[in-house]
Order: C-alpha cells, then structure tokens, then sequence
C-alpha cells in the first residue's frame, strides 16, 4: 500500500457548506491535523461534518459553532481522524471571507 501525503485547503468565502476533503477510491484518509486561521479582525464560528455516502446519506457533527478567535489559529484535532473510502469531511463558516482551512492528510490505498 503507498501512502501519500496531501493536504486540503479552503479558502471560505461564503458560508455554504463545502467540501475540504472527500477519501478518494480504494483509499482511507487519514486527516492528521486541521488548522482554522481568521485574518479579517473578528472572532468567527466554524462547523465541521462528516458525510457518509454509503450510509443513506448520514451527516455527523464533529464540531458544531466552533470558536475561532480574531487574527488567531486554532488546532481542531488533538487525534487523528480516519475516513474511509467516499467520506467527505465539510467546513461551513458562519460568516464569509473571514476563516482559511488546512487539513494535513495521509492517503493509504
């Protein structure tokens, strides 16, 4: 199995639901580290999901309204986080043009 280091970055410049990471086929993602930064002066909220194609589709919350400081970053994990094969892992802010997302991940197919 090769393992391959990627990261997922977004920019959120609405506050729509969207996506940061989907684990491609034949392929379990292992997201190692998520950083949130704010740069606009203003502390902000950022919600963070995971859906489950296979699962009808299932939503789950990993972070619901979570604060980020003005001008600060912030570490989500303090573990790492293992998606399977077609699991999407979503960023909503709460206010546009405000958060900048990072997700560190290893690929193993």
């Amino acid at each position: 199995m090769p393992n391959v280091y990627t990261n997922a970055k977004k920019d959120l410049t609405s506050t729509s639901v969207t996506t940061l990471y989907t684990a491609p086929a034949l392929t379990v993602g292992i997201v190692k580290s998520i950083l949130v930064s704010e740069d606009s002066g203003n502390a902000d909220t950022i919600t963070m999901t995971i859906t489950d194609a296979a699962s009808s589709p299932a939503t789950f919350s990993l972070f619901k309204t979570k604060a980020i400081s003005a001008n600060a970053t912030l570490e989500l994990l303090t573990a790492p986080l293992v998606l399977q094969t077609g699991e999407i892992l979503k960023v909503t802010a709460a206010t546009a043009n405000r958060l900048h997302v990072v997700a560190s991940i290893l690929e193993v197919s």
